[in-house]
């Protein structure tokens, strides 16, 4: 995970907030247009997120309910004002994007797939957000009817040529997908911290839940093919996860869906 040296904090952090910057070298560590997210050098470690008013109220009730199942960090602070701040704790370790990690992709791709399984075994019960299927239905069918489609960043094998054809294949397969595993929601590399291989969290898991297994399969199989610059691992990845819940002819309904953000 990348972290610039920040010359300065921005002035609109909220004060309750100030505290766990005092004396710590700040770094930018964003990854994305949608939200700034910081790196506070003190103590352990903390991560600080910036992302527009109302944003990050799913992703801190679902970095709690992570953090009580053993899976991820402590959110510390959730404030709502002109924008969100959610401040948490650092997991200890790496990301999957670290070096030692992606020079041996075949043990990289038999771990994630592993820990995916083991996320999708977890018990749910209490989790805050029980309807993922549904909102993710929902997003992708307000995303196609505003125009917002795009393909380039999916592998030839999950294009499509049109938005049109990409609705189609949804409309025909949504009602196949259910809700029956804790998702993660969005399963990266970036997303996965291990320590020396072993699993010690899961970060970014706003868009986690209870939902259909296939897209974090979906995203699994993407992230080996966009880190990796390979698709050479789809195949090992679903044999490591377990072919008897994985259902391939699922992926294209989930791509379908992705395709609309």
């Amino acid at each position: 995970m990348k972290k610039a040296l920040c010359k300065q904090i921005p002035k609109e952090i909220p004060k309750d907030l100030l505290p766990f910057l005092d004396g710590a070298n700040i770094y930018d560590s964003s990854c994305s247009p949608e939200a700034s997210v910081y790196f506070i050098d003190k103590d352990k470690g903390y991560y600080l997120k910036r992302s527009n008013r109302g944003t990050l109220e799913k992703e801190a009730k679902m970095t709690s309910y992570f953090y009580a199942k053993g899976l991820g960090a402590e959110a510390l602070h959730y404030i709502s004002a002109d924008c969100d701040w959610l401040l948490t704790t650092a997991v200890s370790g790496e990301d999957c994007t670290y070096e030692a990690y992606l020079i041996n992709p075949t043990r990289l791709c038999d771990t994630i797939a592993s820990e995916l399984r083991k996320l999708h075994e977890t018990d749910y019960d209490g989790c805050p957000i029980m309807n993922r299927t549904t909102e993710y239905l929902a997003t992708a069918e307000n995303n196609y009817l505003t125009g917002n489609y795009e393909k380039s960043h999916f592998p030839n094998s999950f294009g499509y040529r049109s938005a049109q054809e990409a609705y189609a294949v949804l409309t025909d397969g949504k009602a196949a997908l259910q809700s029956k595993v804790l998702l993660h929601g969005d399963y990266c590399l970036p997303n996965i911290i291990l320590s020396n291989w072993k699993f010690s969290g899961f970060i970014d898991v706003g868009n986690g839940g209870v939902g259909d297994r296939h897209i974090d399969l979906f995203w699994g199989v993407w992230t080996l093919w966009y880190n990796l610059k390979t698709n050479k691992y789809r195949e090992r990845f679903l044999d490591a996860y377990g072919r008897d819940r994985a259902d391939e002819s699922m992926l294209k309904i989930i791509a379908a869906a992705e395709v609309f953000g």
